[in-house]
């Protein structure tokens, strides 16, 4: 996780350019994407900590092993964030701060959570802890990204 904890440095970084725009790469802001990132992180790792590591079964994923594994990287536009992790109301350099210490603070016992935890992705599959920790730094890379071509204009 140390990985993501310097992206979510990064992110922190980046609130004070939370109201910027740029269409032709996003239609969302730097904010919504900081937002997104962090929500995303929130609800899968306390997904994971509410899975039953007993459950848990490792099934091939074409997708899975096409993204994470070969490409490395999530293509853009391609889809749609579900609804669960969409920022709903009013985001500010204050909400996002917030959202940045709760996922900081949710993450802190990664560590010692068994390796079986898992969560549902809707379009991976069943992601253990490993796989859920590779999908978190993509993912947030891939905002990173998009945050980063948005400040360049």
């Amino acid at each position: 996780m140390q990985e993501l904890h310097k992206l979510l440095d990064q992110l922190q970084s980046d609130i004070s350019s939370f109201d910027k725009v740029n269409l032709a790469v996003s239609s969302g802001s730097v904010g919504w994407h900081i937002a997104h990132s962090l929500k995303t992180i929130d609800q899968i790792v306390t997904a994971c900590k509410h899975s039953n590591p007993s459950e848990y079964q490792w099934h091939f994923n074409f997708k899975r092993f096409l993204i994470m594994s070969v490409a490395k990287k999530i293509p853009r536009g391609k889809a749609k964030a579900p609804k669960i992790v969409r920022p709903e109301g009013d985001i500010s350099p204050e909400t996002l701060a917030l959202s940045l210490e709760s996922v900081r603070e949710n993450i802190k016992n990664w560590k010692s959570l068994d390796k079986n935890v898992h969560f549902p992705h809707p379009f991976f599959g069943v992601l253990n802890k490993k796989e859920t920790e590779k999908f978190l730094i993509l993912h947030t890379k891939h905002h990173k990204m998009i945050i980063n071509d948005i400040l360049k204009s």
